[in-house]
């Protein structure tokens, strides 16, 4: 594996695979945390207000799945800061002063006041009173928005540079309100966080309606589902809006990535709309298009005959790898499409009485669970992969900014990764469904653990749940070794 790594031409394409392997791998945590954090203050909130005990109930539940994704989102995190003195070196010396303060203040504010009450949030509820716990749970919730701002901010500058000037080759801040809030940033933002939240309710209208199917935990699915399809219906058209603003600023200040997203390399009036299409790089046309005529120019510049600049606008050295933008964009878009049709099928199922009784509208929502997270790893191929072969936009290129590390290393190190990040992956997948599977406890249950230690519960894994001593994977094997003796015996 690794001779078939290491033959690839040079450091710089491995070092982007490994960046966008580990990248893409967090990214699915936060993506599910974030939306889950507001869920479990919104519940908690109702549950204060009301009295009512099946909100405490689907607080109890969530909490746990939101540890154990929100503790795999902080290990996997930690490794992308290092990546870019490791694999990027020269990339961190000249836009050093610009990024670096931005990544800092997202540690200050975010991570800090995540870390700062999360030890209350999952462990306060019989140290603290009732509103304290809330106040908690509300602060992690603000910490995971204000880490997105600040990460979207930084990653958005280098899409859209503004603010700064080039002394000597590096990058200085002239305002840090043009940094921050540049050109893109406030509709990657809006689209970010949309995508996280339409992520999380997909998880929950899937989960609930898993157990609706099974009919197991019906009470508490019905709460759990109505809340999600409720916000699953005015999340999925919202985002089509924030996204045709945010594809209006792409053709703005991003024409390259546009006319890749939308397979059009010669600059044309009236463009058609490519529903599917093989882009093929060498002869720059695309084979077996099937495309709407004037489609493209009407959504993108909302006139019929509105020209769309084309690929060939620049040089071919300066396109993005095209066939990746165009159809991680189409994966996007159509993943969408089904989330609108899931929350247009809930209103309907809704309206007639039947919302849970539905049998095909509870497997289509099971079916749909990944579909926010694949959808936000799609979008951020379109992003990232459309800015090739800039790292800041017109300005640093990639292969100019790329550690001096001997292939060899940087395919070695991948190799590790995709090692360890698959055996994570796997692990959290374990728990994940032996949380699911198990369902949550009975409102009974949940007002007695009030009286004790919310998550001393066998079955999350010891590293993700400082209340445990010897849990998770050293008990089971023991509990395994122990079974396998007792039947030698006999």
């Amino acid at each position: 594996m690794l001779d078939v790594i290491a033959s690839m031409p040079d450091s710089a394409m491995l070092s982007r695979i490994q960046f966008a392997f580990t990248v893409s791998y967090h990214i699915m945590f936060p993506t599910i945390t974030i939306g889950l954090s507001l869920y479990l203050a919104f519940m908690e909130g109702m549950w204060l207000r009301t009295k009512n005990p099946a909100y405490l109930q689907q607080v109890k539940f969530w909490m746990k799945p939101f540890a154990i994704t929100f503790g795999m989102g902080v290990v996997s995190g930690v490794v992308l800061s290092y990546e870019f003195g490791t694999n990027f070196s020269k990339f961190s010396e000249v836009v050093g002063p610009v990024l670096a303060p931005l990544l800092a203040y997202e540690v200050l504010t975010a991570f800090f006041l995540e870390a700062g009450f999360l030890g209350i949030m999952l462990f306060g509820w019989n140290r603290v009173s009732p509103k304290v716990h809330f106040i908690a749970t509300c602060t992690v919730a603000i910490g995971t928005v204000f880490s997105s701002f600040w990460i979207l901010a930084a990653n958005s500058w280098m899409h859209t540079p503004a603010g700064y000037e080039i002394v000597d080759g590096v990058f200085h801040v002239t305002s840090w309100l043009e940094v921050i809030f540049n050109p893109s940033f406030p509709y990657r933002l809006a689209h970010m966080l949309l995508a996280t939240f339409l992520s999380a309710s997909l998880l929950f209208a899937g989960v609930n309606a898993y157990y609706l199917l099974k009919k197991k935990h019906t009470e508490f699915a019905k709460i759990g589902f109505s809340t999600a399809m409720a916000a699953i219906l005015v999340l999925a058209p919202l985002q089509v809006v924030v996204g045709d603003f945010h594809g209006l600023n792409v053709a703005e200040h991003q024409p390259v990535k546009l006319a890749a997203m939308e397979g059009i390399w010669q600059t044309e009036k009236g463009a058609a709309l490519r529903l599917f299409a093989w882009p093929d790089e060498e002869t720059e046309s695309n084979k077996m298009e099937v495309a709407i005529p004037k489609l493209a120019s009407l959504i993108i510049t909302h006139d019929l005959d509105g020209e769309i600049a084309g690929l060939d606008q620049v040089e071919a050295k300066d396109r993005p790898p095209v066939a990746v933008v165009f159809f991680s964009f189409r994966i996007m878009l159509g993943l969408g499409g089904l989330m609108l049709l899931l929350g247009l099928a809930g209103w309907y199922a809704r309206r007639k009485g039947i919302l849970f009784e539905s049998r095909p509208l509870h497997l289509f929502a099971v079916a749909m669970i990944p579909a926010g997270v694949i959808a936000t790893l799609a979008g951020w191929y379109v992003v990232e992969v459309g800015r090739q072969p800039w790292l800041v936009n017109g300005l640093v290129r990639t292969v100019d900014v790329i550690s001096p590390i001997p292939a060899e290393n940087v395919a070695f190190t991948l190799a590790l990764f995709v090692l360890v990040y698959t055996t994570l992956f796997f692990t959290y997948l374990y728990f994940m469904r032996k949380l699911i599977l198990k369902g949550p406890m009975s409102i009974e249950e949940a007002l007695e653990s009030l009286e004790r230690n919310d998550l001393e519960d066998e079955d999350l894994p010891a590293t993700l749940n400082p209340a445990q001593v010897d849990m998770g994977y050293s008990q089971e094997l023991s509990q395994y070794l122990s079974d396998q003796n007792n039947k030698g015996e006999k």
